[in-house]
């Protein structure tokens, strides 16, 4: 993810995870108590979305991304222990930013309110860590030309700054 930049285009495919602030709070807390994680985080995407349930026939139900500020106290964490990417919608605090450029981690925007659509983007679910949690439980996704934009490279430049910035020059 070295090469990507703040404003990049592309199209996700392969594994990648799931998990709200619920299933951040335990990986958090597992980690404070010196537990392994449901799931190596090094050089792995976390998706933060409840997915609704699946209906007949379909792999999950609508999956549109959730604020992510919500995961900010726990994400620095996660980036230390070799987070490279994150899906979701909304700014980041600095702390994160920061943890993103000391690691070389991507912050990646998906649109919000196109949950069904994204779906169709997921060609397997399985639930791995946390089912207690319902929608927020940990999941596994196999997904193919997963549309997303980088919106904070690993290097800071972030494209809520940048696009404001340039709209105010037009």
């Amino acid at each position: 993810m070295a090469h990507l930049k703040a404003g990049d285009s592309l199209l996700l495919s392969g594994v990648i995870y799931t998990g709200r602030d619920a299933a951040h709070k335990k990986m958090v807390e597992a980690l404070s108590r010196g537990e392994e994680l449901p799931f190596d985080v090094h050089n792995q995407v976390i998706y933060f979305v409840g997915p609704t349930p699946p209906k007949p026939g379909q792999v999950i139900g609508s999956a549109g991304p959730t604020t992510s500020g919500r995961m900010d106290a726990y994400s620095p964490m996660l980036i230390e222990r070799g987070l490279t990417g994150m899906i979701g919608k909304g700014l980041r605090s600095e702390e994160v930013i920061s943890a993103m450029k000391k690691h070389g981690a991507v912050y990646f925007g998906a649109i919000g309110g196109s949950g069904a659509l994204l779906a169709k983007r997921i060609i397997s679910a399985e639930v791995i860590a946390y089912p207690e949690l319902g929608p927020e439980a940990i999941r596994r996704l196999e997904v193919k030309d997963f549309p997303v934009m980088v919106v904070i490279d690993k290097h800071g430049n972030n494209l809520y700054e940048s696009g404001k910035a340039q709209y105010r020059q037009e």
